[in-house]
């Protein structure tokens, strides 16, 4: 029943893009849209998007870099937590529980950091302007993600403590957990960089979770979180510039000898799955051509199929054989119009979620698909969900 709630509030979160799309939100104030003509995004842009996770640990930013690709399943894993009985699980219970889903391994890896996920599912335009970003600029995300470090690094606010190690290696800086079965997650302002370079680019910014103290060191640490990934974990292939997938890791029972060190298999590039794209619409033609072959790149990156060319009946020709006529032509499917794009990150087409703003218009959007849900999900806690420092609400 769960998941025919969980298909319902899908489709309703996807007619809500369309019925929203004719919408036309004018540019912010002092500000004006930028070019559609323009793909790639710029070394500012992308400090901007990365700002906010530049500094977590390896496994967690290949992790949500990897599930920013399919946003509507980020947004399914968090409406799956607001349910307390899953709330609630943790352990063998969780991962059991997290089998019978659908969703890309990427986005079940976020689901025992719930603060992440609400992070993410709160903040869609970002979100997804990450997700386009990386798969269209996958090198050059992660070179910024390496910029950001350095500059931390740099100012003295980024070093090793008891939640993590951060090392230096080849100008390469890795953060890693202190232990190997427990990650922390890290919150901090922008101001851990020192002064921010692009001031027409502003670092995002959405303030850490209620409970979490950032102190004088600019950074705090929230609970630790137990590491283990039944379905593989991901983590940062830095002189590649990309994410990697490892191999699950065998957990250790308390009181039960750890199991000898069977050969495993090397990591793997890691490699978009379009099926988990779950219908939103890609950026550009050139990114659903990559991903859904040229017909794709035509038409789906418009949020909408291929067409399909219905064969003619055949006709009896000269001689007694029958020839079929050549495929009738069909009329040009209707294209959306998409809102504005915002002012700080060229769209050859806008985000799909763009039309809503913020994560809770989307959950209520989605909302009305469901008739099981009686109560409005929770309020965000700490920060202000979806602001933008430096940019007008």
């Amino acid at each position: 029943m769960k998941r025919i709630v969980i298909g319902v509030a899908a489709v309703a979160l996807l007619a809500g893009i369309v019925a929203r799309s004719e919408a036309q939100p004018a540019p912010p104030p002092g500000g004006t849209a930028a070019p559609v003509s323009s793909t790639r995004w710029t070394p500012e842009q992308l400090e901007a998007l990365a700002a906010p996770i530049a500094l977590y640990p390896d496994q967690l930013v290949g992790s949500i870099l990897a599930a920013s690709t399919y946003p509507l399943e980020v947004v399914e894993a968090a409406r799956w937590l607001e349910d307390p009985a899953h709330a609630a699980l943790t352990g063998d219970a969780l991962a059991a529980a997290l089998e019978g889903q659908r969703w890309d391994p990427s986005v079940k890896s976020l689901v025992p950091f719930v603060d992440v996920l609400r992070l993410m599912d709160r903040n869609l335009e970002w979100m997804e302007q990450l997700g386009d970003a990386f798969l269209a600029q996958q090198a050059d995300v992660m070179d910024a993600v390496q910029r950001l470090r350095q500059r931390a690094l740099a100012q003295g606010t980024l070093q090793s403590t008891p939640q993590q190690n951060v090392t230096t290696e080849q100008s390469v800086i890795t953060i890693e957990p202190a232990s190997p079965d427990v990650i922390y997650v890290p919150y901090y302002v922008p101001d851990i960089y020192g002064p921010w370079p692009w001031p027409g680019y502003p670092p995002y910014y959405f303030g850490p979770p209620p409970g979490v103290f950032i102190g004088g060191a600019l950074i705090g640490f929230g609970i630790g979180i137990g590491f283990w990934q039944p379905w593989g974990w991901y983590g940062c292939n830095w002189h590649g510039h990309g994410v990697v997938v490892y191999p699950p890791l065998h957990r250790r029972q308390p009181g039960i000898p750890a199991r000898p060190a069977y050969p495993q298999p090397a990591a793997q590039p890691w490699q978009h799955d379009p099926q988990h794209r779950a219908g939103v619409p890609y950026r550009d033609a050139p990114t659903a051509a990559r991903y859904q072959g040229p017909e794709g790149g035509r038409h789906a990156f418009r949020g909408f199929p291929p067409p399909i060319t219905p064969a003619r009946p055949t006709q009896p020709a000269p001689g007694g054989r029958e020839t079929p006529h050549a495929p009738a032509p069909t009329a040009p499917m209707p294209r959306p119009t998409y809102g504005r794009p915002p002012v700080s990150v060229p769209h050859a087409a806008p985000p799909a979620f763009e039309s809503f703003g913020h994560g809770p218009q989307v959950r209520s959007e989605a909302a009305r698909g469901s008739s099981s849900r009686s109560a409005p999900p929770a309020h965000a806690g700490g920060g202000h969900p979806g602001h933008r420092e430096g940019v007008p609400e």
